[in-house]
């Protein structure tokens, strides 16, 4: 069967628009306005049940959690000792005086010692953990520089709101302050983004750039109870005209179950960033009970294989695209990619474990390149394991402690979170092709209490979003059949 590309599927550069430009100052009052207290908490990269899970496995000394633990407790920004070093505007981008290195250590530290806190019960690690979210918290007030400005406020962001979800409720977090810093300086960014990609066609940033944004916008609308964050992250994620939206940052289905990923014709290292990215989407979305893993008959499944068997030194096939580049007014031009880039099969970041306990475990599906990639990369590393430049800093890593989960039964595996189900807004149960790859292949070697996230909570997150998304949803596909 021939490979056909989707209508809006070629394209894609990773552009560069200078400048820090304002964000209107109304995002701020529509999110707060939106507001409501429907969503799980903790509920972003972890749930209760994955956090009690982590902690009961490692002091029963069971693997592969100790080993993940011991990744933990190795990494120097995991250590009660940290200091943090707040600054009140932070810059990244060439020709800036960049000082966001101080940033992105510092969002590590705090979420490595809220984690280890969660593990180990040593309730050090939660003050120093506070201590590094109050300081941002109260300094904190501008991010600037180049275009890169929207990678720093989509990767720091999210990073930033996974580490305030996990000691929310610790006395002396100062959440409604750290909620109105995320409110203010990360969201407008990343939403503006999404919007209006820094006045540049839409096809002139690669996906990770829309998948970073998406990222922020997802994890502060769950931190902060925000209806409309959300729905704007699950409506790009689904429809968005960006490379980062699912069907074109993975626009090829071949008949293999391949799909191929649009960042492979770049580089390895942004193709392994962009999974790393909509695989945390995908998992954040699901503790809240939307299902995106299963999106469009579990499209990021596909687009994972290839890049797992691709990074593993595998062939695989790549259909040449052309994307406009630059702005209106500005510059244009255009650029083809002919093929899949080289690989380093050396090459890793700390993507897997979440994508493939997914699939293998809640889901009993087969992902033979994902967990032979997985097995490979075990035990997941965090925040500098991985390269001292931001690089190495773009996951939260951890992956082997965090997300090994035991296999579940195969009628829970069939199902759909609850609430997305009964919304409309997100879900999506899997399809009788995903259904027949059930339980074919081999998955991570693990242990620990099987278990799926608790979405009685979080009931309301889509309830009344999800209708608006219907006929949004509809309405696209109207003006697609034009």
């Amino acid at each position: 069967m021939r490979a056909q590309i989707s209508r809006r599927s070629m394209l894609k550069i990773a552009g560069t628009a200078a400048g820090a430009a304002a964000v209107t100052a109304a995002a701020p009052a529509l999110r707060a306005q939106a507001a409501g207290p429907a969503f799980a908490h903790p509920g972003l990269l972890h749930t209760r049940a994955d956090l009690d899970r982590m902690a009961a496995k490692v002091k029963a000394g069971a693997a592969p959690y100790t080993a993940g633990f011991a990744r933990l407790t190795a990494n120097w920004h995991s250590q009660s000792s940290w200091t943090a070093r707040p600054a009140a505007t932070v810059y990244r981008g060439s020709g800036t005086p960049q000082n966001y290195t101080g940033l992105y250590n510092d969002v590590h530290a705090a979420y490595q010692n809220a984690l280890r806190w969660h593990v180990s019960g040593d309730t050090a690690h939660a003050d120093t953990a506070v201590a590094i979210l109050n300081a941002w918290s109260a300094t904190l007030t501008r991010l600037e520089g180049t275009a890169d400005r929207f990678l720093l406020a989509g990767l720091q962001g999210y990073q930033f709101a996974n580490a305030a979800e996990l000691v929310r409720d610790r006395p002396g977090f100062e959440l409604a302050r750290f909620q109105k810093m995320m409110r203010t300086v990360f969201l407008p960014i990343s939403s503006d983004f999404l919007t209006h990609h820094n006045g540049a066609y839409v096809t002139n940033y690669w996906p990770n750039w829309d998948l970073a944004a998406m990222a922020c916008v997802l994890a502060v609308g769950i931190l902060c109870d925000d209806r409309a964050g959300v729905d704007q992250a699950v409506s790009y994620f689904q429809h968005g005209e960006g490379m980062g939206s699912v069907r074109n940052a993975i626009p090829v289905v071949h008949s293999d179950g391949l799909a191929e990923w649009a960042e492979a014709g770049r580089d390895q290292g942004h193709a392994l960033l962009g999974v790393g990215l909509m695989g945390t989407i995908c998992e954040m979305a699901w503790n809240q009970g939307i299902d995106l893993y299963g999106y469009d008959d579990s499209r990021f499944l596909k687009g994972a294989e290839y890049v797992a068997k691709w990074s593993l030194g595998g062939a695989v096939p790549y259909t040449p695209n052309t994307r406009r580049k630059g702005a209106p007014g500005v510059w244009s031009g255009s650029e083809t990619v002919s093929k899949a880039a080289a690989v380093d099969p050396a090459m890793t970041r700390p993507i897997w474990a979440v994508i493939a306990n997914h699939y293998t475990r809640r889901r009993d599906l087969d992902a033979p390149n994902v967990t032979r990639i997985a097995a490979r990369t075990a035990p997941e590393g965090g925040g500098g394991d991985y390269g001292p430049n931001s690089g190495g800093y773009d996951q939260l890593g951890f992956g082997t402690l965090v997300f090994t989960r035991d296999r579940t039964s195969a009628a829970k595996a069939t199902a759909s979170p609850t609430p997305a189900a009964a919304s409309g807004a997100g879900s999506a149960a899997p399809s009788s092709s995903a259904s027949a790859q059930r339980g074919r292949g081999k998955d991570l070697a693990s242990t620990g209490a099987s278990d799926l996230p608790a979405w009685s909570a979080a009931a309301g997150v889509t309830a009344v979003a999800g209708g608006l998304l219907l006929l949004r949803r509809r309405e696209r596909a109207r003006r697609d059949e034009a």
